[in-house]
């Protein structure tokens, strides 16, 4: 797993390829600096070969790694594997998910979110409504096939947290019941979850 802080030029990232339109410069710089990061950790990474699926995921046909790629504002971040099937997501805390969070949180998930032990709140907290909304991305991204409903098919049982860092044990129930793992960090007014196995 690596995060790049994105703070160099575009002219930094020319070695990798852009493998589809983008016009927004942001954007642009986003994707390129995930695939740099690619490269980064594995040296011999085929990054010309990445395919985009139908639900936007990038992959590889032959699967020779597993990979997710996150990036928000300033910040890109990949999780690669040779053996697991990954997922990562990187979240700016944000108030506008606590306008949602009836569409992603049962109220059982919100009544956690309010008693993490050691951190419990009257109401809810951007903090912890963004790390729900980045575990529960991580698993979408887990997954990859697209037809995922995050509140119906992937559950929040537990969460604990110490020194900004954390662990969520998860459900997915879409095919049966996964039991899931992902691990997440705050760091500069963002969250960090990933999946790398199964628990």
């Amino acid at each position: 797993m690596a995060i790049w802080h994105i703070e160099e030029t575009e002219g930094f990232f020319l070695s990798v390829p852009l493998q589809r339109e983008i016009t927004h410069p942001s954007k642009r710089l986003q994707h390129l600096a995930g695939r740099y990061l690619l490269k980064a950790l594995y040296p011999d990474f085929p990054y010309e070969l990445i395919k985009i699926a139908a639900t936007r995921k990038p992959f590889l046909t032959n699967e020779a790694y597993h990979f997710s790629i996150s990036h928000c504002g300033k910040y890109a971040a990949v999780l690669v594997s040779s053996e697991y099937r990954v997922g990562i997501d990187i979240e700016l805390f944000s108030h506008k998910v606590n306008l949602v969070r009836d569409k992603f949180l049962n109220n059982w998930e919100q009544d956690l979110l309010r008693n993490i032990p050691g951190h419990a709140l009257p109401t809810l907290d951007d903090k912890y409504l963004t790390a729900a909304w980045s575990i529960k991305e991580a698993v979408y991204k887990w997954d990859g096939d697209g037809l995922v409903d995050f509140k119906e098919h992937i559950h929040i049982n537990s969460i604990s947290i110490e020194d900004e860092k954390g662990i969520a044990h998860c459900q997915f129930l879409r095919d049966g019941n996964i039991e899931l793992k992902v691990e997440f960090i705050f760091f500069d007014n963002h969250c960090l979850s990933w999946i790398s196995r199964l628990t």
